[in-house]
This record gives structure tokens, C-alpha cells and sequence, in this order.
């Protein structure tokens, strides 16, 4: 498959979804919410292969950019599953998803309490047995004896950004909000600058 092909297929996907899509971890008949979607990079292979994917963003132009690339991709797809919506109030009711996608948005949380509204949320639209894949600034590896605290649960990174990082006993605590590791969590230190965890969870 030559790489423009490739590309019309997957759009900008993130790699490490697409390792779970390449695991078989998504199947046709799951309802996905891609929550915090931006513009929809992870949404493109999800339209393409007829699956039923969902996606809420607080910004409304994002939103309309969704909708307006889920039609060109699939003149069918009923774009309405595409709606404007925070983290902490999921505009959908309890339960109403297989799985949840999450990816690099639970680290621009303003506080503790503003990460466990949200992750709450997620819980409540999972159904049980229900999947959590998750992408978000962690600090496992030293990165924090390079950054500033700002209080609250955030860091002046040493890129220059202010994120919300997740520490080792906020990632045991993911286990008594009613969630179970299904793969070992794994992070990425980019060297001087962050460093990003990804997780599997499911819904207990």
C-alpha cells in the first residue's frame, strides 16, 4: 500500500491507537466515544471501516470540522454523533459506550478534583466490561525533578508548557474509581522536554 494510501486511510492517527486498532481491541458493533476529538485525527480510520464512532470536543469549530470531514469521508455517517461537550459533563447517558478514547486531553485538567470530575464522567458512560484507552503527560521517569510545580496537581514542564501530570498514586487510585489494567502502562520520556503515558483500562 503506497503511503498516501496509507495516509486516506488512517489520517493522522496516534500511533499508539493504532496499535490497539491493530490488536483487534475495536470491533464494528462497539459504540466508541473519542473524547476531547479536536478535529477528528482519530476518528478518519474509525468513519472509514463503518465503525460506530462518537466524539464531543468543547470547541464548537473543531466540532463543525468534525462533522463536515466525518460526511466527505462517509456521505452516510450521521454526523450529529459528533457534539459539542467538556470532559466534565459527557453529553451522553450512563453507559452508552464500549469504549472510551482519550488522547494527550486529561493532562490539560486544572486540578485534582477537575481529573477525577473526568475521569467519573468516563466511567459513567462506560458500560461494564467497557474499555478506557487513554494518552496523557505522566511522571514516572524523573521528568519532575526538571519541572516547576504549580500547585494543584500541575507542572511547568521543561518544554515551556503548564500540564496536569499524572503521579503514581493518582495511577493506583485509577483502580479503586472502579477501573482494571489490561495492558502494563508505558511511557515515553522525550528527553528534556515530557514525558507521556499511555493506558488501558477496562471498566469494573
Amino acid at each position: 500500500m503506497e503511503i498516501a494510501e496509507l495516509n486516506r486511510l488512517l489520517g493522522n492517527v496516534d500511533i499508539y491507537l493504532l496499535d490497539q486498532i491493530l490488536k483487534g481491541r475495536f470491533s464494528k458493533e462497539m459504540r466508541i466515544l473519542d473524547a476531547g476529538c479536536g478535529e477528528g485525527r482519530n476518528t478518519v480510520y474509525f468513519i472509514n471501516q463503518g465503525y460506530q464512532i462518537f466524539g464531543i470536543d468543547p470547541n464548537e469549530l473543531a466540532i463543525q470540522y468534525c462533522r463536515y470531514q466525518a460526511k466527505s469521508l462517509q456521505s452516510e455517517y450521521d454526523v450529529h454523533r459528533f457534539q459539542v461537550g467538556r470532559l466534565e459533563e459527557i453529553p451522553f447517558h450512563a453507559e452508552a459506550f464500549d469504549a472510551v478514547i482519550c488522547s494527550a486531553v486529561l493532562h490539560f485538567a486544572e486540578s485534582v478534583d477537575n481529573f477525577w470530575q473526568m475521569i467519573s464522567e468516563i466511567h459513567r458512560v462506560l458500560k461494564p466490561g467497557g474499555i478506557f484507552w487513554f494518552r496523557m503527560c505522566t511522571g514516572f521517569g524523573g521528568i519532575l525533578e526538571q519541572s516547576k510545580p504549580l500547585g494543584k496537581g500541575k507542572f511547568l514542564l521543561p518544554d515551556g508548557t503548564e500540564r496536569f501530570v499524572l503521579s503514581n498514586e493518582q495511577l493506583k487510585e485509577l483502580e479503586q474509581k472502579g477501573f482494571r489494567f489490561l495492558e502494563a502502562t508505558k511511557t515515553v520520556f522525550v528527553l528534556d522536554q515530557r514525558e507521556m503515558g499511555v493506558f488501558l483500562l477496562e471498566k469494573i
